[in-house]
C-alpha cells in the first residue's frame, strides 16, 4: 500500500487536504491526525485546515480544490449513490486526464488505508 502511495502524482498539498477529508468522512481519528500533521509541516494555513469539514461553505478553496473535495466525498461515500455524473465532470474540468487519474488513485489509495487502520483499532498514541 505504501509504494502504491508514493506511486501516484499529485500535487502533495491537495493530497493532503484529500486524506484529511476522506479521513473525516471516514472516522478515522489516526488518519486525520498524521494528514493534518503533514499539512501544516507542509505549509498549510490552520484556518484552511479547520475549515476543510465544512469546506462547501468556505470561500478558501480554490475551485480546482473543491472539485478534489466534492469527487473525495462521492467516492468516500460511493455505496450511498456511486460517483454522480456532475461531480466527476466538475473534476474533469478541472484536472487533465492524466491528473484526474492520479487523484482518483488518491483517493481510492487514503480510503483503502482507512480500511485497514479502522479495522485494526489504531489509535493516535502521541500528542503534539
Amino acid at each position: 500500500m505504501a509504494a502504491f502511495g508514493r506511486s501516484i502524482e499529485l500535487d502533495s498539498a491537495l493530497r493532503e487536504l484529500v486524506k484529511i477529508r476522506a479521513s473525516q468522512l471516514n472516522g478515522c481519528a489516526y488518519c486525520i491526525d498524521m494528514h493534518t500533521r503533514a499539512a501544516r509541516k507542509a505549509g498549510e494555513s490552520e484556518q484552511r485546515l479547520y475549515a476543510l469539514a465544512a469546506w462547501r461553505e468556505s470561500p478558501q478553496f480554490t475551485s480546482r480544490e473543491r472539485a478534489a473535495l466534492e469527487l473525495t466525498n462521492a467516492i468516500t461515500r460511493i455505496g450511498e449513490s456511486g460517483v454522480p455524473d456532475d461531480v466527476y465532470e466538475r473534476a474533469a474540468a478541472e484536472f487533465a486526464p492524466g491528473e484526474l487519474a492520479n487523484l482518483i488513485l488518491a483517493i481510492t489509495a487514503i480510503n483503502a488505508w482507512h480500511r485497514i487502520v479502522v479495522s485494526s483499532g489504531m489509535i493516535v498514541t502521541e500528542t503534539a
